[in-house]
């Protein structure tokens, strides 16, 4: 049974029903794990309602499932282009014009996915004049480590302009998307789906933030503070949550501590993990570590919103500390750096 044929006389939901039947319960009950209630319930009900599969039918389905995965594969690795190429050779000219097809209707690829693969020096040799928001987009879709390298590159202006953008961004549409792609040279995804994409918004900037050196990281977020102090605001209190006290080195916990309430101090421990109370029980004097326990277990149940100003106010000293370079936390670069 040929592949047009197959998508003609099968639903989607159908075709995905015979698959999993071919492939057996064990391998069904895995796949089942990484889809949503619904369309296990469809699924399910498509399954339940299948009586009988003819074995050429099975076949062909099984065949088209692989050369959909193929196809996917090449295109993640090398672009739509590079799928065709590969594809043509395996398949021949015609099903290869038939899978690239279906996967237009289908499936979806991530946006700058081959991109995600290129030395972040290349690309920014490539990207760095582009406009701002063009620079943002593709930072958005890049891993943390390659959009730290970028952003360090550029000039301190271009650096708060293109991190203020990815702090703000949203959702975007798949025809700005493919523009952008188009600017970048390498249709990397045309296969985008219709709904709009998420990327950027505050936690991306965070990551990227978190990863950069100390001094692109400060820059960045005075010139935040100077034009969006509310955002600027907003990363600051998600780049160093209070769990991230761990991280730090014995002496500097215990500098941090120093300087925090001891009642403050019993609240902020009340929700958190037994390794973040062993840490800084360890850091404070047998006595008092004693007397904060002692306190936690007597204060009762404490409101989740005074448990969270209670870390804030320790992230706020460790910040404050961190800026008159009385602490030392380890950054990205491989270094660590004192501020």
């Amino acid at each position: 049974m040929a592949l047009k044929q197959v998508s003609s006389e099968f639903t989607g939901v159908q075709k995905s029903a015979i698959l999993l039947i071919a492939l057996g319960p064990e391998r069904s009950a895995n796949i089942f794990k990484h889809l949503k209630e619904d369309e296990i319930e469809q699924l399910t009900l498509e399954i339940a309602n299948t009586r009988s599969i003819a074995p050429s039918t099975k076949e062909a389905i099984l065949d088209e499932f692989y050369q959909v995965c193929l196809a996917q594969q090449y295109i993640a690795e090398g672009g739509i282009t590079y799928a065709k190429d590969l594809l043509e050779k395996a398949l021949g000219a015609e099903k290869a014009k038939e899978v690239l097809g279906k996967l237009t209707a289908s499936l979806q690829v991530r946006p700058f996915e081959f991109v995600r693969k290129t030395d972040a020096n290349q690309l920014l040799n490539f990207i760095q004049d582009e406009h701002p928001q063009t620079i943002a987009l593709i930072l958005s879709y890049l891993s943390a480590g390659q959009a730290a390298t970028i952003i360090s590159s550029l000039t301190p202006d271009k650096q708060a302009d293109v991190a203020k953008r990815i702090a703000q961004m949203d959702r975007t549409s798949p025809d700005v998307i493919k523009e952008v792609e188009r600017v970048l040279e390498r249709k990397l995804s045309s296969l985008v789906n219709q709904d709009y994409t998420i990327a950027g918004g505050v936690d991306a900037i965070v990551d990227i933030l978190n990863t950069v050196d100390r001094g692109t990281e400060r820059h960045i977020l005075e010139n935040l503070e100077l034009e969006e102090p509310e955002l600027a605001d907003e990363i600051r209190k998600k780049m160093f949550v209070f769990e991230d006290i761990i991280t730090l080195d014995d002496k500097s916990i215990q500098r941090v501590l120093r300087e925090v309430d001891n009642n403050e101090l019993a609240v902020a421990l009340k929700s958190t993990t037994e390794e973040v109370q062993s840490i800084i029980f360890n850091n404070l004097s047998k006595r008092l570590a004693a007397m904060i326990r002692e306190d936690m277990e007597f204060m009762g149940p404490v409101r989740l919103k005074d448990v969270e100003e209670a870390q804030q106010k320790i992230v706020n000293i460790i910040r404050k500390l961190e800026d008159s370079a009385e602490i030392i936390i380890s950054r990205g670069g491989g270094d660590e750096i004192v501020v």
